[in-house]
């Protein structure tokens, strides 16, 4: 018996990266899965780095039947309602169910605040948070109709907890789910639906490892490489490491997935090196 047999899992952002890495973790442990991701650019984002492939979703899509789990994947984007709750929808109909939710879809890019532009600050308002909000309002119904209970993790940061310069945009919205998450808490607790935030340090994924994300930390240099920046995401933490790995919030996703952490709701759990503490 796995900590979630026989449960399914609703996953945003599923291509790559931490939300691969859930999708892979919650199998593992006897989920099966419903995928989306937008698997395209937002615009906003494109210089800083790629968005994910539909190749990408279907490399989750094999993964995931590795370990003998269906899954249902859909391209959809959390900024459009009627797409996301289709696609949800539709992986119910297959799966016969939905009990955990991983609102894990984001973007990050970087800049003063004062130089910041309206469309990323808009298209970084539209992703990390209403995007985290029609996640939930798409899940929330098929959760209470279920009568089971269930589980909403929503990804946030370390920088949901602290002023971090240069990500004003980004880290308003990682403050705000947690705001979300302490309402809908509330909300759904008579139906034993738990939510909760998970507050990772920076994860060694696309999302940082990139050269306008390095440059933040190596400005001195025209193009900064991986190696160069490390020393200085390494200032961020408590311990001497510069990031974690995906599977290291996966393991904590599956924990407040999982029984183990039947009663524990409205909390906002670090997984970040310490980072919160220094």
């Amino acid at each position: 018996m796995g900590r979630v047999d026989g449960k399914v899992a609703f996953i945003t952002g599923a291509a790559r990266s931490q939300g691969r890495s859930h999708a892979l973790r919650l199998a593992q442990e006897g989920a099966d899965i419903i995928a989306v991701d937008l698997c395209d650019d937002v615009e906003s984002v494109r210089d800083f780095y790629p968005g994910a492939t539909a190749e990408d979703l279907t490399e989750t899509v094999r993964q995931v039947e590795e370990l003998d789990r269906r899954i249902v994947a859909s391209q959809a984007d959390v900024r459009d309602q009627t797409g996301l709750s289709q696609a949800l929808a539709d992986g119910v109909a297959q799966l016969g169910r939905v009990d955990i939710v991983c609102a894990n879809a984001g973007i990050f890019t970087q800049g003063a605040a004062d130089e910041i532009d309206e469309s990323s600050w808009r298209d970084m308002m539209d992703v990390n948070l209403t995007g985290v909000w029609r996640t939930c309002k798409a899940a929330i119904p098929h959760l209470i109709e279920g009568g089971r209970g269930g589980s909403i993790i929503i990804t946030s940061s370390g920088a949901g907890f602290k002023g971090t310069p240069n990500t004003a945009h980004y880290t308003s919205t990682k403050h705000a789910v947690v705001g979300l998450m302490r309402t809908l808490a509330n909300e759904l607790a008579p139906h034993f639906i738990r939510v909760n935030t998970v507050h990772p340090t920076a994860v060694d994924t696309i999302m940082i490892q990139n050269e306008r994300t390095w440059g933040l930390f190596r400005p001195d240099l025209e193009h900064p490489t991986r190696e160069d920046a490390a020393d200085g995401f390494a200032t961020l933490n408590a311990l001497p490491i510069p990031w974690v790995e995906p599977v290291d919030i996966s393991n904590a996703v599956l924990f407040l997935a999982s029984d183990e952490a039947r009663y524990i709701t409205g909390v906002a759990l670090p997984v970040d090196a310490g980072m919160s503490i220094k």
